[in-house]
């Protein structure tokens, strides 16, 4: 005869390999994994008629991307002198921001 606690904590071990497995695949989707991949084809047809409507061919989008990936190696390194550019003009405003708040939130102690 089994003591009656080894049977509550099996079945317990058990649901909870159960309720974390649907857990996982919950975390991972984003939701239940039905309920996303309906939504995800839903919004595919949708997406897909517009698409039809406007005249693109996904061809032409993978053509496009390609292309502008042969432009930017066509054009060497002059696109990081330009993100250069950008990050330094943003940090100027980013980083004062970020350090104000993070002064004043260590003086309020949050």
């Amino acid at each position: 005869m089994n003591p009656k606690w080894t049977d509550n904590r099996a079945s317990a071990i058990e649901g909870g390999h159960r309720a974390m497995g649907k857990d996982v695949l919950s975390r991972i989707f984003g939701g239940s994994p039905v309920g996303v991949l309906v939504r995800l084809a839903l919004l595919s047809i949708v997406v897909g008629f517009i698409l039809h409507t406007l005249d693109i061919d996904p061809k032409d989008i993978f053509r496009n991307l390609e292309e502008l990936v042969q432009h930017i190696w066509r054009m060497g390194l002059e696109p990081l002198r330009h993100l250069w550019s950008y990050f330094l003009l943003g940090a100027v405003i980013v980083i004062p921001i970020w350090l104000l708040m993070r002064l004043s939130r260590g003086l309020t102690g949050k």
